[in-house]
């Protein structure tokens, strides 16, 4: 008798624990419902927003440009070296002058060279010098972009009266680049809304305000390039350039 109300007693303490259980699960099971729901409302907001790229263009004109150059000189001591660019600098900048550049125009940087070391036959320096290098390097710069190009041109005719020189390739830059840009990222921000509308049309909304706007690099290029790069283009070779802005906005969807 004792052993079957003992039995009977476990019986209804695992009825209990199980009944206790059970509102748990089902508590449980609310609030995971809950989450999901919470979950899948957030989503659906979150996703009521339409994310864009618009882009915006402009040629300008370059209104300042340098280039630069070197002369050189080779002889067998260093005296010699120097002497012979001391006899061509006045060449070239009487050259320059002719040119219509003015002094404060022409930068003239100071002498340098090394000396030159003979090779011995299996192709190794050695402690003889046998001859020094001399140069002096010119930057040229002026508002007249058109005189520096045709000048970076012409003045290798100077190696007809014995000046050994070099020159590389010019630059020319823009200087209201920053005034520009304000206006560039304006329209790219206009395009972007425009683009915006156009893929929001086919389903009945319409653009919203501006959750979001990140600015893009800009890409500095010749008139004729396609090129763009991740981290932006800033071309000095042309004086004709195209500046394109790009903005990323994220709208909201009404």
């Amino acid at each position: 008798y004792k052993f079957c109300l003992t039995v009977k007693c476990l019986g209804v303490n695992m009825l209990e624990k199980l009944e206790k259980f059970q509102v748990l699960l089902l508590a449980v099971v609310i609030a995971l419902g809950g989450i999901i729901a919470a979950s899948i409302l957030t989503g659906a907001v979150s996703k009521d927003v339409i994310s864009v790229t618009g882009s915006y263009s402009q040629n300008v004109v370059s209104d300042s440009g340098t280039f630069e150059f070197e002369i050189r000189a080779r002889k067998s001591t260093k005296p010699e070296s120097y002497a012979q660019i001391n006899k061509q600098r006045p060449l070239v900048i009487k050259y320059l002058e002719e040119q219509g550049f003015s002094k404060d125009e022409i930068d003239v940087k100071a002498l340098r060279g090394y000396d030159i070391y003979r090779i011995s036959p299996n192709g190794m320096s050695t402690n003889q010098i046998v001859a020094f290098d001399a140069s002096q390097r010119f930057t040229v710069r002026s508002t007249d972009v058109q005189k520096i190009k045709k000048v970076s041109t012409d003045i290798t005719n100077l190696t007809a009266k014995g000046v050994d020189i070099n020159v590389y390739e010019p630059s020319y830059f823009y200087s209201k680049l920053s005034d520009v840009k304000v206006k560039l990222l304006e329209e790219a921000t206009k395009d972007a809304k425009q683009r915006a509308s156009a893929m929001l049309k086919a389903t009945h909304n319409r653009v919203g305000k501006i959750q979001s706007v990140r600015m893009g690099v800009f890409q500095i290029t010749p008139v004729d390039s396609t090129n763009v790069s991740d981290m932006g283009i800033n071309d000095t070779t042309t004086i004709e350039k195209k500046i394109t802005s790009v903005a990323n906005v994220t709208f909201r969807i009404k």
